[in-house]
């Protein structure tokens, strides 16, 4: 899907970059940048497996954490080769045409997280402020139904993005700040007006991921004036345990993305270094992070993992000792 190669400037190309000025130590970089990428993939499979086999995990705020699991292991396939390609290979030429495809995947999983992040504070919301109605209204139906509002309202903003920025022609040849392709670096290399452009995908950036951040905001001061009201102390360290984990979450999701965003609109003399180490963190950090931070601060996510590893170990130690019966029943029926 991703074309990318080391030939020469072609006007239909541009050219990735990974860490301006480091060229020379690409390898050496690489080396915990793969790191990330392991821990990323790893990590959300496990917690990804872990809730589609223990049935205690089969509740609402487990769909959730599955469908964000889903989304940072979407976020890192669709950023994997180029990277890596720029890194080992020194392979930073990528097709305009990929270079698009690759865009629309990582602001659709972009947008994507940030839904998912809606969804969940809704759940901590109900759970904390109306715990008599958390079982009755957020049932299994009501949680495949917010699945599919969050697919559909991608569908409908990102579906005009698709058409606008196709009927964008693109001077090749250019050089981005990125080992990935990101609309506001694209569209400082277009022929027609990129303010038009850059309008357009600050407004939506701001409609979809400000609007989620405004109604994860206006959750959690509803929590926080919920949790205020309980009277016994370990009640409320209890209820504000419980959302510990999404509110890191959000945390390492919006600040980079937002820091990002605004160094490329609004900052022409940001250090090209500096964005690049913002872009890698706004790609690896809630992949690599969101794993880990459930893994320890959630004891029943800690559990299930526990039981599967164990599972997997038994089952992989009862494979090799029946293999070896059965290798000392042929040796002993051969003599």
């Amino acid at each position: 899907m991703l074309i990318f190669n080391n030939t020469t400037s072609s006007s239909s190309s541009f050219f990735l970059t990974a860490f301006p000025g480091l060229e020379l130590a690409h390898v050496w970089i690489s080396i915990p940048v793969c790191g990330l990428y392991t821990i990323a993939l790893l990590g959300n499979s496990i917690i990804l497996f872990a809730i589609i086999i223990e049935r205690n995990l089969h509740k609402p705020m487990y769909y959730f954490l599955s469908m964000l699991s889903v989304v940072d292991l979407g976020l890192t396939i669709t950023t994997l080769p180029t990277v890596l390609g720029v890194l080992w290979f020194h392979a930073r030429e990528i097709s305009i045409k990929a270079c698009q495809i690759q865009m629309y995947f990582v602001h659709s999983f972009s947008f994507l997280e940030s839904s998912v992040l809606v969804a969940m504070a809704f759940d901590r919301y109900i759970a904390i402020c109306s715990p008599l109605k958390y079982a009755t209204f957020l049932t299994d139906t009501m949680s495949l139904v917010i699945g599919l509002i969050i697919c559909i309202r991608q569908v409908v903003f990102m579906f005009p993005s698709i058409l606008a920025v196709n009927s964008v022609s693109f001077q090749g040849g250019q050089e981005l700040s990125h080992p990935f392709c990101f609309h506001p670096d694209m569209i400082k290399f277009t022929y027609t007006n990129p303010w038009i452009s850059s309008f357009w995908g600050m407004f939506l950036q701001l409609y979809l991921n400000g609007t989620d951040l405004l109604f994860i905001l206006f959750s959690y001061i509803l929590i926080l004036r919920t949790v205020l009201s309980i009277v016994a102390p370990k009640k409320q360290q209890k209820a504000l345990s419980t959302c510990v984990c999404h509110i890191c979450a959000v945390t390492i999701f919006y600040v980079p993305m937002i820091t990002l965003s605004l160094a490329h609109r609004l900052s022409s003399s940001t250090p090209r270094v500096i964005c690049s180490i913002l872009a890698n963190m706004y790609l690896l950090l809630p992949p690599v992070l969101n794993p880990i931070i459930y893994s320890l601060k959630t004891k029943v996510i800690r559990r299930a993992i526990y039981q599967l590893l164990q599972f997997k170990g038994s089952r992989d130690y009862s494979m090799r000792s029946l293999r070896g019966r059965w290798d000392r029943r042929r040796q002993f029926s051969s003599t």
